[in-house]
């Protein structure tokens, strides 16, 4: 199936055409909304599926073609797409059919793990090669390794946690004692682990990361967030961790310190579109997500932040809200790009 050629069916059809796609899922690339999996910001997810990261976003149409094999349709009609999730969060039918004009291109595979089929039709599988071509076809798209831990896997798990809000903040106790790295309360009063040495006072960059205060780290399992329509349960991946590690104060997290910093430059110099991205919370809050090289940061404006780290396998890092957090929160959120 190529992008010139073919249909976009429901997946309500009986009678299997070889040159249809018969829909699973869809989501939507945006620069406010995208696939973590794809890449840290709007551009890099673009580039995974090589596209150019046009302002207006992109609509993906998971499924498969009449003999089973998994296609991944992108289309221009970002409307259209955002209205099937939409009816199928609600638990809704919509038949997804855009016109075959705003179809930019067909790739073999998925980028993400989807745990349904269409119904009678073989077993998904990725297409076989176009002869013709001389091996000029991409590579099959494919969802990220689920016994390995990298950046795919930390974005995921950063977006787990964001979803699934109230129960991770369960997990830290208000009465816990934050590490309170260089006095940044104004208390003074925490002089061992959490102090600043006289080398991170010549640091710019520590400093400016010791200035928010970071909590005990917190090793828990990660799940990452399931996509798709309501009723279509994926697959996902994410941490494998031991759950729940004592949770003791252990110092300042390098890893830590260096997100911070650079989440607080990116106040001063905005970062590619996606690096940042605001979504409603309740209330007057709003929930952040802020990727960076190594790094994934959530949190809500209204309270406190956790840190997720390539170098540290399935660990969740919570961040104390502190004195200068929430102010970095706020910054954050004024440039962050918001779903429209």
């Amino acid at each position: 199936m190529t992008d010139e050629e073919g249909a976009v069916a429901g997946t309500s059809d009986t009678v299997a055409d070889e040159d249809a796609l018969y829909v699973l899922t869809a989501v939507l690339l945006t620069p406010a909304q995208f696939p973590s999996v794809l890449g840290d910001d709007y551009p890099a997810a673009c580039a995974a599926l090589a596209l150019e990261p046009y302002a207006e976003g992109y609509g993906l149409i998971l499924g498969q073609d009449g003999v089973g094999a998994r296609w991944t349709v992108v289309v221009e009609d970002v409307s259209l797409v955002a209205v099937a999730i939409a009816a199928w969060d609600c638990g809704m039918d919509y038949d997804l059919s855009p016109d075959d004009r705003s179809v930019v291109c067909a790739l073999p595979g998925w980028p993400l793990a989807v745990a349904v089929a269409a119904p009678g039709l073989p077993a998904p599988h990725d297409p076989l090669p176009d002869t013709e071509t001389e091996g000029t076809d991409p590579a099959p798209l494919a969802p990220p390794d689920t016994e390995s831990w990298g950046p795919a896997q930390r974005r995921m798990g950063a977006d787990e946690i964001a979803h699934q809000w109230v129960a991770w903040r369960e997990q830290i106790d208000d009465e816990t004692d934050f590490i309170n790295p260089g006095g940044a309360d104004g208390a003074g009063n925490d002089t061992e682990a959490g102090a600043e040495t006289e080398g991170e006072k010549e640091d710019g960059e520590g400093k400016a990361a010791a200035e928010v205060e970071p909590e005990a780290e917190v090793e828990v399992e990660v799940d990452a967030a399931a996509v798709g329509p309501a009723g279509a349960e994926n697959d996902g991946s994410g941490a494998t961790a031991e759950t729940p590690a004592e949770d003791t104060p252990s110092g300042v997290h390098p890893g830590v310190r260096r997100a911070l910093a650079q989440a607080r430059a990116y106040v001063d110099t905005p970062p590619p579109p996606g690096r940042v991205r605001s979504s409603f919370a309740t209330g007057d809050a709003r929930m952040l997500r802020v990727d960076g090289p190594g790094w994934s940061l959530v949190a809500r404006t209204d309270d406190i932040a956790f840190v997720l780290l390539d170098e540290e396998p399935g660990e969740v890092l919570p961040v104390g809200r502190g004195k200068e957090l929430p102010g970095l929160l706020q910054a954050l959120d004024a440039l962050a790009v918001r779903p429209a």
